[in-house]
C-alpha cells in the first residue's frame, strides 16, 4: 500500500503483527532519529530536512515524513533519543558512593569528557544545534530541560562525594562548567587545547573550589590528591 502522504514513494512498511511488528516499527524509528542525529551534527539545522535524513539512514525517500511527519516530531524524536542513549552510556559507569578522593572524581569527570569529545562528539554536536533551536520553541525547550536532570544528578552525587557543603544547589553549577569546557573544545575558539594531564589539572581545581565550605576549609583533602593529578591519560 503506497503511502497516504503526497509526495511520497516511499511503501509504507508490512510489518508483522503483534509485538514482533511492533519492536520493527521502533526499530525504524530509532534507525531515523539516530540519522537525524547524525545530519544535525554534519549539516545543522538547515540541514536537518526529512530527505536528508533518509539519504542518511539509506532508506527510501519518504520513509521519515512517514513516522515523523512534522519537523517538530523529527526534532523531538532526535531528543529522546540523545536522553535514551545517554542514560544507556551513564548506566554503564560505576556510580559513586560514600565518600571519594578529589583526584578519582577528577579522573571520572575527565573519562566522561573524553568520552563526549571522541566517542560522543557527533551526539554533543547535534545538542548544541538542538539547544539553540529549543530557545526559540518552547514545547521543545521543556523537554529538553528535564533531559538534563540526569546529568545534574549524576554531578550532585560527585559533589556529595566530595564533601561539597551544598551538593543539590551547587550541581546546575557544576554541569554548567563541564558545558562550557565541552563546548571550548568542540565549537569554541579552542582557546583551551589541554593535554590530558591538563585536563585533570583544570578539572580538580574546579571540583575543589566546590568542596570549599564557607570557612574556607576543604573537606576532602584536596592538597594530596592535587599531586595525583598528573598521569596519564583518563581511562573511559
Amino acid at each position: 500500500m503506497c503511502s497516504r502522504y503526497p509526495y511520497s514513494t516511499v511503501v509504507e512498511p508490512r510489518f508483522k503483527g503483534g509485538r514482533e511488528g511492533v519492536t520493527e516499527a521502533m526499530s525504524r524509528r530509532r534507525q531515523l532519529a539516530d540519522a537525524a542525529i547524525t545530519t544535525l551534527a554534519e549539516a545543522g539545522m538547515r540541514g536537518l530536512t526529512h530527505r536528508a535524513v533518509d539519504r542518511a539512514a539509506g532508506l527510501p525517500e519518504g520513509s521519515c515524513s512517514y513516522y515523523f511527519r512534522t519537523r517538530q516530531a523529527l526534532l523531538r524524536a532526535a531528543i529522546d533519543r540523545l536522553v535514551e542513549v545517554d542514560l544507556a552510556d551513564l548506566a554503564d559507569r560505576p556510580a559513586l558512593s560514600g565518600k571519594a578522593d578529589l583526584a578519582d572524581v577528577a579522573e571520572a569527570a575527565a573519562g566522561l569528557f573524553e568520552f563526549w569529545t571522541t566517542k560522543g562528539r557527533v551526539r554533543m554536536l547535534a545538542r548544541y544545534e538542538l539547544a539553540l533551536e529549543a530557545t526559540r520553541r518552547p514545547e521543545l525547550r521543556a523537554v529538553f530541560v528535564e533531559a538534563g536532570s540526569r546529568p545534574r544528578l549524576l554531578a550532585e552525587h560527585m559533589l556529595a562525594a566530595i564533601g561539597a557543603p551544598d551538593p543539590a544547589r551547587q550541581a546546575p553549577v557544576l554541569v554548567a562548567c563541564l558545558d562550557g569546557l565541552l563546548f571550548d573544545h568542540l565549537a569554541g575558539a579552542g582557546a583551551l587545547d589541554l593535554t590530558a594531564a591538563e585536563l585533570r589539572a583544570a578539572l580538580l581545581d574546579v571540583l575543589r573550589s566546590f568542596s570549599l565550605h564557607p570557612s574556607g576549609g576543604n573537606s576532602s583533602g584536596g592538597h594530596s590528591s592535587g599531586a595525583r593529578s598528573s598521569g596519564g591519560r583518563a581511562a573511559l
